[in-house]
């Protein structure tokens, strides 16, 4: 009888034991650890700005300078927009080369890059302001490097609209950014041979150019980083530029950015 208080004792002791342990066991692993949710990274923004005026007629913003690809359609398209530092001319067609166009325009600070077919069709107050850049030629005006870029047709039956040395694509590096501007051409090996384009305005239209299958396969080889299809208009309407970008989508490094160049068309 005389052991039963030690026995009492033990017994507390292992139950005071047993509930310390109860209340230090583990939270249940089956309870959710929230997480805030991982933002998207933006995009650095781009310092050059893009004006769709129509089909081809492009106006770019960079800095200080504003340049005019292919003006055309008078002087309403551009009433709100900055003077021309540089104006570009693809071509000696009517939507590339429009003289009334470029005589509405205040073009007395602006210097004119053409070829040599459409510098002979300019009128003569504009010699003063011409530059001369023929394929294959490479020059920096106003700071910006402009190449020549040849644009031609590939088919039998395309050959009459623009034969190989006439007009000229372009490729202008603006600060970091080398933007490429086709012309009216097909998918030629010097475009196919492109390299370092981060931004590509890629025309598509029959009989004048280029099939929309040509120009994602064109456009596929030389892996510009954005692509802009443009000058997408001919007789038969608007080419298929929603299977364009499908198809050129294939490679996910490319992003198709489609652009409003034809507003009176819904």
């Amino acid at each position: 009888m005389k052991f039963y208080p030690l026995y009492i004792a033990l017994v507390g002791l292992v139950f005071l034991n047993c509930k310390s342990e109860k209340q230090e066991a583990p939270k249940s692993t089956n309870e959710t650890t929230l997480q805030a949710p991982q933002k998207t990274p933006e995009k650095p923004k781009s310092d050059i700005s893009i004006h769709a005026i129509q089909h081809a007629t492009t106006i770019l913003e960079w800095k200080e300078k504003t340049i005019y690809i292919d003006p055309t359609g008078g002087f309403a398209p551009f009433k709100d927009k900055k003077p021309a530092n540089l104006v570009l001319i693809t071509d000696v067609h009517g939507d590339h080369m429009d003289i009334e166009t470029l005589d509405s325009l205040d073009l007395s600070n602006a210097e004119i890059i053409a070829p040599q077919a459409v510098a002979e069709k300019l009128p003569a107050k504009y010699t003063d302001h011409l530059i001369i850049l023929n394929n294959g030629d490479v020059k920096e005006i106003q700071g910006i490097p402009i190449e020549a870029i040849p644009m031609y047709n590939l088919r039998e039956e395309a050959l009459k609209f623009h034969k190989k040395g006439r007009g000229n694509g372009y490729i202008l590096t603006l600060g970091k950014k080398r933007v490429y501007f086709s012309g009216d051409t097909e998918d030629i090996p010097e475009m196919r041979a492109l390299q370092y384009i981060d931004m590509a305005f890629i025309c598509m239209n029959l009989p004048y150019t280029m099939t929309v299958e040509s120009a994602a396969d064109a456009v596929l080889e030389f892996k510009p980083k954005q692509v802009y299809p443009y000058h997408f208009k001919g007789p038969q309407g608007l080419s298929d530029v929603k299977k364009f970008k499908k198809m050129v989508s294939i490679d996910p490094n490319i992003e198709v950015i489609q652009l409003d160049w034809y507003p009176t068309i819904k």
